[in-house]
Parts: structure tokens; sequence; C-alpha cells
């Protein structure tokens, strides 16, 4: 089982902002994550300033276009060194072959992972767009489809985590954003769940957003959960 099941999301709007939060935390501890507020301010070169940090970077940009385009860009990523990317499932499944097989012959390929229904979305919302069923139901469907197009893993809520180990087997990752340490605080997330819990119910990589960013001590805060997992593995 990997050691650093943490990720923090450098989700600020320069790299100053981001070198700034990276230097508080510590890359034995966790990895971050890059999505599309910074790369679109300072592009790759910030993916390299925080790899020189010591950092492994999971590469949040969701692609989701026609097949060639998604492998052009999972291609470019690669060469970034980037240790996860991801890719919209819903994308369909010529467009996740398209991406894996962009990446197979690299000696050290990313982890490449599907995006299944936003944690954002719930239901209701779900049905406004014109999806049927319920999000449970889509995101195993997705999930399913993802792991038979050869991907890694999918970015799911750890609610689903149960139901998508059943479907697609203990190896297959779990990716779960929306991660409180204090049950109730939602924020922008519909679907939310405590790092002990998550990991409880089949989670492997937990995206920990503002309860390290906004800690006055995000590296104490990092190792408080850290230990809170351990304790609840050993116990």
């Amino acid at each position: 089982m990997d050691n650093k099941r943490l990720i923090v999301p450098l989700d600020l709007p320069d790299a100053a902002s981001a070198l700034a939060l990276a230097a508080r935390l510590d890359p034995k501890l966790c990895r971050v994550k890059i999505g599309k507020e910074l790369f679109v301010a300072e592009g790759p070169a910030v993916v390299a300033r925080v790899q020189e940090r010591g950092f492994e970077v999971f590469l949040d940009l969701k692609f989701h276009d026609i097949p060639a385009t998604v492998a052009g860009a999972c291609r470019s990523a690669a060469r970034l060194g980037v240790w996860m990317m991801n890719v919209h499932a819903s994308g369909g499944e010529a467009m996740m072959r398209a991406a894996r097989e962009s990446i197979a012959g690299l000696a050290r390929p990313p982890l490449l992972v599907g995006v299944t229904i936003l944690t954002s979305l719930g239901d209701v919302d779900l049905g406004r767009i014109g999806f049927s069923g319920t999000v449970l139901e889509n995101v195993e469907r997705l999930a399913r489809l993802a792991r038979a197009c050869g991907l890694d893993g999918v970015v799911c809520s750890a609610e689903e985590a149960p139901a998508l180990r059943r479907a697609a087997g203990p190896d297959f990752k779990l990716v779960t954003p929306g991660i409180r340490l204090v049950a109730g605080e939602r924020h922008d997330q519909s679907r939310v769940v405590t790092p002990v819990e998550a990991v409880r119910l089949g989670a492997h990589y937990l995206v920990v957003g503002r309860a390290v960013t906004q800690s006055k001590d995000p590296a104490a805060t990092l190792e408080s959960i850290r230990a809170s997992l351990e304790e609840a593995r050993t116990a």
C-alpha cells in the first residue's frame, strides 16, 4: 500500500502562492494536485518548479475531447513527468482507450484515472443535465467502463468506494476528493467524508484541501491525518 495517500491541491491563482504553500508542506507526507486555475495561469513551468521541491504531481486537468486530442494532451502531460493525470470517463470508450495507448510505451507512465461524476453533483443535478439513474449508478457504470479501457482507477466520492471495490476489484485506484476533517463541513462539495471514513470505505488516495491549505501549520495537520490513518489501520 502506498504510504503517501494524501494529496494536497495547490488551487491557487499563481506560482508564487502555490510555491509558498508547497514550502509549508512535507513531500514525504503528501503529493500535490495542480488543477486548471494554476496550470492556465502559469503553464507547464509550475509543474517543474513544484517537482523541484520534491513533490510528485497529480495533474488534474480532466481532459475531455475527441480521442486524438485527448491522446495528444496525455502524451504532453506525461512528458512533464507527472505522477498522475485524469480524463473524464464520460468522454467514452474510444477516448479513454486512446488516452491509455498514448502513454503505454513509456518507461514510467503516470497513473491514468477517470473522473466519474463530480462530487459537487447530486441525483437532482444529474437529472437536470439529462443523466438517467442515480449518482451511484452512473459512477459504477463509468468505473466499470474505465477499468475495461485500461485505466488505473477513477476519481469518486468515498461514499461510492465500497460499490466500486466490488465492481472493479481491490487493485483499482480510487481517488477521493470531498475529504473533510470534521463531518458535516461541505463547502462546495455534495458528497463528503472524513479521512478515516474514506479509508475504511475503500479509498486509496485522499484529496484533502481546505483542512490543510487553510491550516496555521499545514505540515502538522498532514502529520495528524497520517497518524489517524495509521491508528485506524492498526486498530
